[in-house]
């Protein structure tokens, strides 16, 4: 237990007046921000934050309250009280208050709020007198209730809906802000009768037991299931804990001079240096964001109070100005007067992403390395999917709001567990409801889209879906939705769930069936931000192509080469097979030999046509890799056919070749494959199949110098455990080489490298590199065989576990184990160079795409990675920001 003569000399309540914007780590980013502006001189309603530490040693206590921390929380509320004029709990002149959450690190509709605390018979009655606005406080005080036995209480929000929808029936109103006085004292009444029901105790009345028990849920919020969700998708700790601030209340529902709404300095969509956003009069900021109304455009809000739209632009300008990005903001207007709530870095789309850091470099707002820096490597994905092709007849069936674009095909799903379901099946799915609240956050997650009836451009989904690079489309009030009979009425139109729609994220048009989708094209701002990074960046980035059109793509993003060719993949084709079939199949020598100069003419044009691409770059093709019987039928599959064949009455000579092949099947089939004969050792059994695949990459060598062009082949021997392996293959190449030189009178420059993937390869990599031109880490293999997982068995059994209960804080196989793979790197790159001073060392594999991965590969002092052809950009950018942050 914390003593209370230790307790005194920390600091667990800051006023606004305190703090400032770089406290974010004690405030969380609300508290901060709120007291940043309070320093600048705009209107902020006044309140006071406890900090994340408090909530942190909350549970560490045992969720108990540190002793003082409620007399230190009602020392400032008395501060409060002084700047408003009013008091906390008092009769004729009560002041009520929000209490929101804060984290350092910015969750939107994550964590609880409960707004309008303070309210009780006695309270209302002296607002009612002091407003002279019966349905102003009856309605705030109704809102109380539901949210404060929602969040703090646990009474579900549904109920609480059910009897609102109940009693706007009854008195024949469709918008909450037309209910009567009488339609929200009955409200009210049946609404503590539900508090009642549900949790057997009255609703509590003393408004500062309302106060701890608020601080204490906000403090729970943090980890509720949606916050917990929201942490691991965006990899947030969950040891920062959450602030909780405490504000006087500002009304936007005391009348039609009163308002609320949510704007962004620029719009979060597209990157437009425009203010974007959404309000509504005689609301409270939950109606907004929550979907319950469909809200106005801002725009509208010049026409409706030009006086206040004037004033609120310049606030935008100054807080862009002040933070040098791109500001999202809550305001409330109260009887014509402004006040700013919350403001913080919007939440953007890739696209926005790009063309805000580009446009705030060339407005002089920030530097370049600082755009760079803004725009997240993993959010280009967003940049690089489909859209729907213009050319296609569309069956458009409804119009919403485009809220988050790109574009998406799936199956309707009503409900979010139901979504997670079918996308575990890895079924495409849409998600259609409503409204999304942050209880959805799973099923958002496993859609390739979501579709609301409610809500406008800053409800949860629009936020949620944009920063997760989902297509969204809000507001669609055409749709009629039936959950229990699972069907959506569109007019005449009824269709189910299970049926497939197509949603165009971008003009928020829903259609009915599939949709053929087209690849994006790159907007000169994104080619102008990765242009930057490359006059940055230290790494070379590499691609994993296989094909000509893979190479030709990978060179239209940036790839500065290919670092993996795999060369197995081209003996996959259905034509090829038998031609692979027969060589494994040959009995002698010769027999092989034949068949392999079937491919050799194969694989002469694979070459040719790669080297072709990415001609005047480096391509590393890595030689046969796999185990033979991975080219052979499987086993149990031949002998059923073997076995259908004889009940049939198939003939012993139509039967014979297919025993022969289920016994060489048989004969191949290995206890652990991925330990076994692969890689190298196929080629040290069986030499002339890397001579064929040599003699095919020098002759389409050959020819490409004699049409002039400029080649750079590196040939990598895979799985290397033993610098005599290399040596001995590197000794079989030569003299393929040397007999293609001879034999077409043309000479070139080649290299011959190795994959570093095994645990030995990297202790003994000062002898390898003795027989190595170039070193490849292939982590795939590397982190396998360190930590004893079998990729496909470890992420489809026990991955999952291992990563909820914080084992291990990432999937290795996505992003590189530096305590335990990068160190074994580390030890290759060290006594690599140490033997060979320019060696040059790259990575392939996935994790070259991966952007904590590429940070560590420049940490390491690695010359590329290679990742596929859509993650360049990527890795590329991600390349930029090591070489900023660590130079």
């Amino acid at each position: 237990m914390i003593e209370v003569n230790d307790v005194k000399k920390a600091k667990y309540v800051y006023l606004f007046t305190e703090g400032r914007a770089e406290m974010k780590k004690l405030l969380g980013g609300k508290g901060a921000n709120l007291a940043e502006m309070k320093s600048i001189g705009l209107p902020v309603p006044p309140g006071l934050t406890i900090t994340t530490e408090a909530c942190k040693e909350y549970f560490q206590e045992g969720q108990e309250f540190l002793a003082g921390l409620e007399e230190e929380m009602w020392a400032k509320l008395t501060e409060v009280e002084k700047e408003t004029g009013r008091r906390f709990g008092d009769a004729s002149n009560p002041l009520l208050l929000s209490v929101r959450s804060g984290a350092p690190i910015s969750m939107p509709g994550m964590m609880d709020t409960i707004l309008n605390l303070g309210l009780n018979e006695e309270t209302m009655a002296g607002l009612i007198k002091a407003t002279n606005n019966q349905r102003f406080v009856l309605d705030c005080y109704r809102r109380f209730i539901q949210m404060f036995a929602n969040v703090v209480m646990e009474v579900e929000h549904k109920r609480f809906e059910t009897a609102l929808e109940k009693v706007k029936g009854e008195a024949g109103v469709k918008v909450d802000k037309d209910l009567a006085p009488a339609d929200l004292e009955k409200l009210i009444s049946q609404y503590k009768g539900i508090v009642q029901e549900q949790t057997g105790r009255a609703f509590p009345d003393n408004p500062r037991e309302q106060l701890m028990m608020a601080v204490q849920a906000v403090f729970a919020s943090w980890y509720n299931p949606r916050a917990d969700v929201y942490r691991k998708i965006n990899r947030i700790s969950d040891d920062l804990g959450t602030a909780v601030n405490v504000q006087a209340m500002v009304f936007g529902n005391s009348g039609d001079d009163s308002g609320t709404g949510v704007a962004f300095t620029r719009n979060p969509s597209t990157g437009e240096k425009k203010i974007y956003g959404e309000y509504l009069m005689n609301a409270q900021g939950e109606d907004v964001v929550a979907g319950i109304r469909t809200p106005h455009p801002i725009t509208d809000l010049q026409k409706e109070s030009p006086e206040i739209y004037e004033q609120f632009v310049k606030i935008c300008e100054t807080l862009e100005r002040h933070y040098r990005d791109v500001q999202d903001i809550e305001f409330t207007i109260e009887r014509g007067k402004l006040y700013m709530l919350q403001t913080r870095s919007g939440k953007r789309t890739a696209h926005a992403a790009v063309k805000t850091a580009v446009d705030m470099h060339e407005e002089g707002l920030i530097t370049k390395e600082e755009a760079l820096l803004r725009v997240d490597p993993d959010s280009l994905n967003q940049l690089l999917h489909k859209r729907i092709d213009a050319s296609v007849q569309l069956k458009v069936v409804a119009q919403g709001l485009p809220a988050s674009p790109g574009a998406a095909c799936g199956m309707i799903v009503l409900n979010a567990d139901k979504a997670e379901e079918m996308g575990k099946e890895g079924k495409k799915v849409i998600l259609v409801s409503t409204e999304t609240t942050p209880d959805d956050i799973h099923g958002i997650v496993a859609a390739q889209g979501i579709l609301t009836s409610r809500g406008g451009m800053t409800s949860h989904a629009a936020v949620v879906a944009r920063g997760m690079g989902k297509c969204c489309i809000c507001g669609c009030e055409s749709l009629k939705i039936d959950f229990e009979s699972g069907t959506i009425r569109i007019k005449d139109l009824v269709i189910k769930e299970g049926d497939i729609i197509s949603l165009d994220g971008s003009t928020g048009k829903v259609m009915l069936g599939e949709v053929k989708l087209i690849a994006p094209t790159l907007s000169g701002e994104f080619q102008k931000l990765l242009t930057w990074a490359n006059d940055v960046k230290r790494l070379g980035v590499r691609t994993n192509a296989d094909t000509p059109a893979d190479a030709a793509k990978a060179r239209e993003f940036g790839a500065e080469g290919i670092g993996l060719c795999r060369t197995e993949h081209m003996f996959m084709a259905p034509d090829r097979i038998p031609i692979v079939q027969e060589m494994i199949l040959s009995e002698t020598l010769e027999q092989r030999k034949e068949a392999l100069a079937k491919l050799l003419l194969i694989q002469e044009e694979d070459f040719y046509g790669i080297l072709k691409a990415m001609q005047g770059l480096p391509v590393t093709i890595r030689l046969l890799d796999p185990p033979l019987h991975e080219f052979l039928p499987d086993t149990e599959e031949l002998a059923i056919e073997i076995a259908q064949m004889k009940m049939k009455g198939a003939s012993p000579e139509k039967i014979a070749p297919k025993e022969n092949l289920l016994a060489k099947a048989r004969n191949l089939h290995e206890f652990n494959p991925m330990l076994g004969h692969r890689g190298c050792r196929l080629g040290v059994t069986y030499p002339e199949i890397y001579q064929m695949q040599a003699r095919a990459i020098f002759q389409a060598c050959a020819r490409l110098i004699k049409e002039d062009y400029v080649v750079i082949p590196e040939i990598e021997v895979p799985l290397v455990i033993d610098k005599n392996e290399l040596s001995f293959l590197r000794g079989e190449i030569e003299k393929v080489a040397a007999e293609v030189m001879t034999e077409t009178g043309i000479k070139f420059e080649y290299f011959v490298g190795t994959m570093i993937e095994l645990p030995r390869a990297c202790l003994v990599a000062d002898q390898i590199a003795e027989a190595a031109d170039f070193f490849s880490f292939g982590t795939n293999d590397l982190t396998q065989t360190t930590l004893g997982f079998s990729r496909d068995d470890a992420e489809g059994k026990f991955m999952t576990p291992y990563l909820e209960k914080k084992i291990l804080p990432e999937n290795p196989f996505m992003v590189i184990d530096r305590a335990g793979v990068g160190q074994l790197m580390q030890l290759a790159v060290k006594n690599g160079r140490q033997k060979k001073e320019d060696l040059l060392i790259g990575i392939c594999g996935e994790h070259g795409g991966e952007p904590n991965s590429v940070e560590f590969c420049h940490l390491l002092n690695l010359d590329f990675v290679s990742c596929s052809p859509f993650r360049v950009p990527i890795a590329r950018l991600a390349a930029a920001q090591a070489q900023i942050q660590h130079g």
